[in-house]
């Protein structure tokens, strides 16, 4: 696997509350991006413990990777919510998660909230997380149209988060990978901003271009939120790869 990650505090907010990791080990990898909620210092600490905490537990535990993912969200949200519980400056906070665990054939995601990932594959872009979100929720009801929902005055409102509650229930999928599918994971600050189609356009060169090319689109267009993407590429055989080239 190829990852890559970058992070922008964006053009209107004063701190950046998102928060990424990538990791790389033998055969497989991590990566995961968090968006913090809670007020103007607490968000930040919020995607931060997530995104340590999570990491930690996933790294080091041995088995398959649903447990592992499901595990680590359990305690990713332990760590937020105990902090907040005992931090009255933290009181209320909370962030998303999207995380996955990628082999070279097959990569398993987790999602709370409102942070996504997509897959890419063949010049066509799925979405394959589901946010936990209101407009979501309305679009289901058949209320919203999506492109209505991208517009909507409530469109920030998430309907689950790290750290508010005790527990949590993060949704769990499974993707086969063929060489050369990419997986793209963000916070909103992308995805409110820039359009399937257009991050499509933009998923040419090697995964660290891609991660640039996007947040200057979106930061072209003033991105009022922080803004996060990480992307993990199942590497091409070196046939494969001089076939393309040729």
């Amino acid at each position: 696997m190829n990852i890559a990650g970058i992070t922008d505090r964006g053009k209107i907010r004063r701190e950046n509350q998102d928060a990424f990791y990538t990791w790389k080990g033998e055969g497989y990898a991590l990566g995961l991006v968090c968006d913090g909620m809670g007020g103007a210092k607490a968000g930040n600490i919020a995607s931060a413990i997530a995104a340590r905490r999570f990491a930690e537990v996933v790294s080091s535990m041995p088995g398959r990777p649903e447990p592992r993912l499901t595990r680590a969200a359990e305690l990713a949200n332990v760590a937020v919510y105990q902090r907040a519980k005992s931090d009255d400056s933290c009181w209320g906070m909370g962030t998303t998660l999207v995380a996955v665990f990628a082999s070279d054939t097959e990569a398993h995601i987790i999602n709370i909230g409102d942070s996504r990932c997509y897959l890419i594959r063949d010049q066509v872009i799925r979405q394959v997380s589901r946010d936990h979100s209101l407009v979501q929720e309305l679009v289901d009801l058949g209320r919203i149209t999506p492109e209505q929902a991208r517009i909507h005055p409530n469109r920030n409102i998430i309907t689950r988060a790290l750290g508010t509650e005790r527990n949590v229930r993060g949704d769990l999928y499974v993707e086969p990978l063929n060489p050369g599918d990419r997986l793209l994971l963000c916070s909103d600050g992308l995805s409110n901003e820039v359009q399937d189609h257009e991050i499509l356009e933009l998923m040419q060169g090697t995964p660290e271009e891609s991660c640039q090319k996007l947040l200057e689109l979106a930061l072209e267009r003033n991105a009022p939120d922080n803004v996060t993407v990480v992307i993990l590429e199942a590497e091409r055989s070196e046939t494969e790869q001089a076939e393309e080239s040729a």
